[in-house]
């Protein structure tokens, strides 16, 4: 399976959080799966910590290539498929995964109900 994983699943993971979920811990750790992070989601973390809203080491990113992650670069075809979607997710950070994830056929991973109002996988 091919998974795309939202920012707070990203932290979570990073932090060895206990809030990720079971599910979600299982799937990024089963090696059958192709686990994506979006370069949106790069830049929403970045955005996070100039406005000292996050603290993270500046390494994250490395830590994610050592572990395997798959950087998901936004396209086009992403941004183009922004104005089909319907305004249920103001957030513009998490409508790109959406985009993404439907545009690519990938499974969001995320605790965010709020993006099972769309036409996507979601785990």
């Amino acid at each position: 399976m091919n998974l795309l994983l939202d920012t707070h699943i990203v932290l979570w993971w990073l932090d060895d959080s206990p809030n990720l979920p079971a599910p979600a811990r299982q799937a990024i750790i089963d090696t059958t799966n192709v686990c994506f992070v979006s370069a949106a989601t790069l830049w929403e973390i970045e955005i996070k910590r100039a406005l000292g809203r996050l603290s993270i080491p500046d390494s994250y990113n490395d830590a994610l290539a050592r572990q395997g992650f798959r950087e998901l670069p936004v396209s086009w075809a992403h941004t183009c498929a922004l104005p089909s979607l319907p305004p249920i997710h103001r957030d513009p950070f998490d409508r790109i995964l959406i985009a993404q994830a439907m545009s690519d056929d990938l499974v969001i991973v995320t605790a965010d109900e709020t993006i099972r109002g769309y036409e996507v996988r979601v785990l």
